[in-house]
């Protein structure tokens, strides 16, 4: 399963390998409406995945894990 770009994006400011530009398209679609969610849904991935790794059975709240999504 392929990344959504808001995924993507959110992934490389994580990892600090976001160009002017993707910063730029971040926060673009971080205040556009109609992507919110997207972003949102996004950074939930990357929190629960936080959880994940600080669990003592390695499981997190919903079962996912970064760059794993329920919808398409």
């Amino acid at each position: 399963m392929s990344l959504s770009r808001a995924e993507t994006l959110i992934n490389k400011l994580i990892s600090n390998k976001l160009t002017g530009e993707e910063l730029s398209e971040l926060l673009e679609g971080i205040n556009s409406e109609t992507d919110q969610q997207k972003y949102s849904d996004a950074l939930e991935i990357y929190f629960d995945y936080l959880l994940q790794q600080n669990q003592p059975n390695g499981n997190s709240r919903n079962g996912h894990a970064p760059g794993k999504n329920d919808s398409t």
